[in-house]
């Protein structure tokens, strides 16, 4: 924050920019999200109602706090689409009210209705949750930015880790959802790229039923050893259990003693309120303070899409919002987000490159990129699929 108050007072003194007028420039950023699902395997688990919206709240304060030095001040904007609200006509409301970047907590199929309906309008979105691959690929937009990690990203960044411990020999028990199956592949993928073989794959049906019930600890002790029973010599289990039907559930109870990752136990994520390092810590205290209650990787996702925003008006000295998008799409943006090192965007599908943390449910583990796994570009590069695999051509 310090270096970024410096380099602002520099800007000022440099080129005068935002000391023409009395009035501070209005940047009114939108916030467009569905509301969080609120089914959990763990009660402690189960999200806020404000999940990613106070990520993007401390971030336009954050933006502000650096902002005044340019007289500019910024406005978030917040959409909630429900289940059967139209997320184009939500989209249109916060263009009618300003803001022409929005923020977006949307499943895939809601965000590429808005940024297709949003081109027309000259909306530029920036995606703060949806995983799915095939929006940075063969349904990637010109006018949508990822800071959300794709599946593969994830998937590569445990991959690397079990494969740095020598735990080549993996099981890949997944859920019978779709996103399940994105994540499995994501992990199959994964496995292929750094050496890793899988041994067995499993499928877990999800054949409905409470997920908590009062005899649910006595049923689960006796379930999740027979459905782990007869497996092939292995060195880690890993789940592909996006629905949070069945992963949580393992650590503990295989029939072997095997560790447990993907899904459950060693989980690849943005942010944890665990993590401590590069500075967090006084991100964590700041978010605590202001909400009550830890900071998620919905909130930290946000609380970078606004700050990416933040950082281009800064660097522009302006709040011309295709002067603010050829700079998040250029070669000189970064941002900083407390991750050890600058975050930068790929050029060819529009997702931030970024460490993925490895946690354990109280600890961070480890931070991938591993050591060892290089690029020619940046080890960043080593999550997620890199240039030549990508099928994106921008519409």
């Amino acid at each position: 924050m310090f270096r970024l108050l410096i380099a602002v007072c520099v800007l000022m003194v440099s080129s005068g920019a935002g000391l023409s007028s009395d009035q501070p420039l209005e940047i009114k950023i939108g916030y467009l999200r569905q509301a969080p699902s609120r089914i959990r395997i763990s009660l402690i688990d189960v999200p806020a109602a404000n999940d990613g919206l106070a990520g993007a709240q401390l971030a336009t304060e954050d933006d502000n706090a650096t902002g005044r030095f340019l007289k500019q001040r910024y406005t978030l904007i917040e959409q909630l689409v429900g289940e059967s609200d139209d997320p184009v006509a939500a989209m249109n409301a916060l263009a009618d009210q300003g803001a022409s970047f929005i923020v977006t907590s949307l499943d895939a199929d809601r965000l590429l209705k808005v940024a297709d309906a949003g081109q027309a309008r000259g909306e530029t979105l920036i995606n703060a949750s949806a995983l799915d691959e095939r929006l940075r690929e063969q349904d990637c937009r010109a006018n949508v930015i990822h800071v959300a990690p794709t599946r593969s990203m994830l998937a590569d960044a445990l991959a690397q880790y079990l494969i740095w411990k020598k735990w080549n020999k993996w099981v890949l028990f997944r859920g019978s959802h779709d996103k399940d199956v994105l994540f499995a592949d994501a992990l199959r993928h994964a496995a292929v790229r750094f050496g890793a073989k899988i041994v067995e794959e499993r499928e877990f049906k999800d054949n409905g039923g409470a997920r908590r019930t009062d005899s649910g600890v006595a049923e689960i002790q006796r379930q999740m050893p027979m459905v782990t029973q007869g497996l092939p010599a292995h060195d880690v289990l890993v789940a592909a259990d996006e629905s949070e039907v069945f992963a949580g559930y393992l650590p503990f109870r295989t029939f072997d003693a095997r560790p447990v990752a993907g899904s459950a136990g060693l989980v690849p994520t943005t942010w944890d309120a665990a993590f401590d390092q590069w500075g967090a810590v006084q991100l964590q205290n700041r978010f605590a303070k202001a909400f009550q209650r830890p900071m998620t990787a919905q909130d930290i996702q946000a609380w970078t899409a606004v700050r990416m925003i933040g950082e281009a008006a800064v660097r522009t000295g302006s709040g011309d919002s295709a002067k603010m998008l050829a700079y998040i799409k250029g070669s000189e943006f970064s941002v900083a987000a407390f991750k050890g090192q600058k975050l930068t965007l790929r050029d060819w599908n529009l997702q931030l490159r970024q460490p993925i943390l490895l946690f354990d449910g109280r600890n961070t583990v480890s931070v991938s990129p591993q050591e060892g796994f290089l690029h020619q570009v940046s080890a960043l590069d080593t999550l997620g699929l890199d240039r030549p695999e990508t099928k994106c051509k921008f519409k």
